[in-house]
């Protein structure tokens, strides 16, 4: 995940404006007590999507992959005031956990937490998306991005995680999920229907804007 000196990386963090105190104890949380915790968004990442998410100000969210509920804590930060985030994750074992973080956020009225496969709920929700946050199982990026673009506004925005993954997009074909991420990359910059621009912001954003139907 790094691509950049790590001297001009500690000299971004330090000009971009701090986490919360609660975002800094899950952070610290999650790497001490979480399995595979270069999963969490973390403070760069954060501040990025709490940015983009203040400049949309979106009535509706929609997160695919929770995790332990940073990132989408982030971009509840700038939710319109009639807003909510629907966030979807498969892992249970972290539920509690979560559920505490939104409960001490300030934001738990407004995010509706869902536990169960993604392919599941999404043709189950019946909501028009402002921004769509996809950071779950690469494998499946395509597959969620073709499920939810019909319920994107047009002029909203969808943005994927680890498009890069840690370098091996350049390495060619290696493993399923490499793959699956190569392809979806490819994909989308095949898309007519779409803008994009692949971000180097920790192990890449893919920034998606939906221009037609």
């Amino acid at each position: 995940m790094e691509f950049i000196d790590e001297n001009i990386q500690r000299y971004a963090e330090a000009h971009t404006t701090p986490e919360s105190a609660l975002l800094k104890r899950i952070n610290r949380e999650t790497h001490a007590q979480v399995l595979r915790p270069r999963m969490l968004s973390g403070h760069m990442q954060g501040r990025f999507l709490s940015m983009v998410s203040h400049m949309i100000q979106p009535k509706r969210i929609l997160e695919i992959g929770t995790y332990t509920g940073y990132s989408a804590l982030c971009m509840a930060e700038g939710l319109h005031a009639d807003g909510k985030i629907i966030t979807l994750d498969i892992n249970e074992e972290l539920e509690t956990r979560v559920r505490g973080y939104f409960k001490e956020s300030g934001f738990n009225a407004r995010i509706d937490y869902r536990v169960g496969d993604a392919r599941t709920i999404i043709p189950t929700l019946n909501e028009t998306f402002d921004l769509v946050f996809i950071d779950a199982d690469k494998e499946n990026y395509a597959r969620y991005f073709d499920m939810v673009f019909d319920k994107v506004r047009v002029g909203g925005f969808l943005l994927a995680d680890n498009v890069l993954w840690s370098g091996k997009v350049l390495q060619g074909d290696v493993d399923k999920d490499t793959k699956a991420i190569i392809d979806f990359n490819t994909k989308i910059q095949n898309d007519p229907r779409v803008e994009n621009t692949l971000l180097p912001l920790r192990d890449g954003i893919l920034t998606i804007r939906k221009v037609s139907l």
